[in-house]
């Protein structure tokens, strides 16, 4: 079996550094032996060696990955890259290792094609903002820094997956699971608040789920702070995700608040606990104007096995009228605590992604004029979102345990709780209409004919 000395996957290994000369000879050679073992003859391909690297522990499927192509840059600073984690609408997000310490963390990166002036403005401004926090239950910001025209935002790095995909994989939560994770979101959203910062883009898909049930509300790209005025870029703009969207977000942006969160990690209970967004269906303004106008179906539609009680913290946490409303995230924690005693979420294994793991940007393509992240767009359906090849789902578009005390507020009853069970199909408006007129006319006819049918019993008796 001849060794090809000048194959693409030998020289990009051994020009990343990753990979010494004395560890291909020995990969090499075991594999010539097992195949003299085996009779088999022939060309040992770059593929074998690569899987046989693999194997040995020498270098990950993704780095051996990116060595079949000829790339053989795979650090970012004193960062090398070991995995790729997904990626979003501003940014890709790795795994890597730092390579002094030996630290697992997550490396969020600008992608070159949007790096303008006011996206890095952007960039800089949410490591800014993720590095004034510093709360278990948010994902913590551990450093950032340039590598050519490459920027990067590293985080901590929180292994098993986001709530989203966690729903996705294995259903609703039970009461319990989804009381203990959003207990957790809230905290970390209280610490937040306190900073006067507001999220405003809580969901399933920036709320990470460690294996024993640990949340971190993850992703601070959209987030602002309060009566920063002007100063916010993206003032008066709404900003977000349609289906998680609060009604005051769509009336007047500027209005945004702490309650604001509450109404959106509302929405987020909603879905742990029925697996459906509260408004299905539609575009994203009809979502909107649906935030603004109806209620959802009730919950126990979905979820028989939920208390009212329950339902009744939901309602609270997703009135329309801000001043209505669950005050503040502290109190959904404390609302939520007497239900979170379950603490086993166990994230199932994802599927490989059939998308190619991307490289590291080199800061060599083409420069683009896409410079926001402003969006308001819908996760409902979204199947075009690029996966992890494993189940892990650091936040793409940037432990308080259960034991620790809170303050157990009152039950607030809400002014409007949501309906009752509905079934599953409305009829459109006018149907519904049409349907009140008939019932209306059966009604009239059927009393007459009883006070009818009273005289003549009357008469009779």
């Amino acid at each position: 079996m001849p060794n090809k000395t000048g194959s693409v996957f030998r020289n990009a290994a051994i020009l990343s550094g990753l990979v010494a000369q004395a560890q291909l000879d020995v990969a090499e050679e075991e594999l010539r032996e097992d195949a003299l073992e085996i009779g088999s003859e022939g060309e040992l391909s770059d593929e074998t060696l690569a899987n046989k690297l693999v194997d040995t522990g020498v270098i990950t499927r993704y780095q051996a990955d990116q060595m079949l192509t000829g790339r053989n840059k795979l650090n970012l600073g004193p960062y090398l890259v070991t995995d790729f984690i997904g990626q979003g609408g501003m940014g890709q997000v790795f795994k890597a290792v730092h390579n002094v310490m030996g630290r697992e963390c997550a490396v969020k990166i600008l992608p070159v094609h949007k790096s303008t002036p006011e996206a890095i403005a952007n960039f800089t401004r949410e490591i800014r903002t993720q590095a004034k926090l510093d709360h278990p239950n948010l994902v913590r910001a551990y450093d950032a820094g340039q590598d050519g025209s490459v920027h990067y935002l590293v985080t901590e790095f929180v292994p098993g997956t986001d709530l989203r995909r966690l729903i996705r994989s294995d259903g609703p939560l039970t009461m319990q699971q989804a009381a203990f994770v959003i207990m957790q979101a809230a905290r970390g959203l209280h610490h937040a608040h306190q900073s006067d910062l507001i999220h405003r883009d809580v969901k399933p898909g920036n709320i990470l789920v460690t294996p024993e049930g640990i949340a971190k509300v993850s992703d601070l790209g959209l987030a602002g702070f309060m009566n920063e005025g002007d100063a916010d870029p993206r003032a008066g703009k709404i900003v977000g995700t349609a289906d998680y969207l609060s009604p005051e977000q769509i009336r007047n942006p500027h209005e945004v608040s702490n309650v604001s969160d509450v109404y959106s990690l509302g929405c987020t209970l909603y879905y742990a606990i029925t697996g459906k967004v509260p408004f299905p269906g539609g575009t994203p303004n009809s979502k909107a104007q649906r935030h603004l106008a109806e209620t959802p179906w009730h919950p126990k539609r979905f979820n028989p096995d939920i208390s009212e009680e329950f339902v009744e913290v939901i309602a609270d946490m997703m009135e329309k009228d801000p001043a209505s409303r669950i005050p503040s995230a502290a109190e959904v924690a404390a609302r939520l605590e007497p239900w979170a005693t379950e603490v086993g979420v166990s994230p199932a294994p994802l599927t490989k992604s059939p998308w190619t793991p991307p490289p590291l940007p080199t800061g060599a393509e083409e420069s683009s004029q896409d410079t926001d992240r402003v969006r308001v767009d819908s996760e409902e359906f979204d199947s075009n979102r690029q996966e992890s090849g494993s189940q892990w789902s650091q936040g793409t578009e940037s432990g308080g345990g259960p034991n620790q005390e809170t303050r157990q507020l009152p039950t607030r009853r809400s002014a409007r709780p949501l309906p009752p069970p509905l079934p599953l199909v409305q009829l459109p408006r006018h149907q519904g209409r049409n349907f009140a007129v008939v019932l209306g006319v059966v009604a009239c006819v059927a009393a007459l004919a009883g006070l009818v049918i009273g005289f003549m019993l009357r008469e009779w008796l």
